[in-house]
């Protein structure tokens, strides 16, 4: 059976930016985990993070702090 608990999902140009937003998720205490991105999304490096929902607006907070550069940002 497929999950269809709606996720917060965030894709990457580089991997090096998927590593430095799971260091940044685990110091502000963010939950989420790095996946495979999902094949309905590009994504240049293939990986993605995901979490719930609500903690989009804290996540998007955190990477423009830390400067790190997403290519997509989407709830599925």
């Amino acid at each position: 059976m497929l999950n269809t608990t709606p996720r917060l999902i965030v894709t990457f140009h580089t991997t090096a930016e998927a590593m430095a937003t799971e260091r940044l998720c685990r110091m502000r205490g963010l939950v989420g985990k790095l996946i495979p991105a999902p094949r309905a999304l590009t994504a240049d490096c293939g990986i993605a993070w995901a979490g719930p929902p609500e903690t989009e607006t804290a996540l998007r907070e955190a990477l423009r702090e830390a400067e790190i550069e997403t290519d997509t940002i989407c709830i599925m």
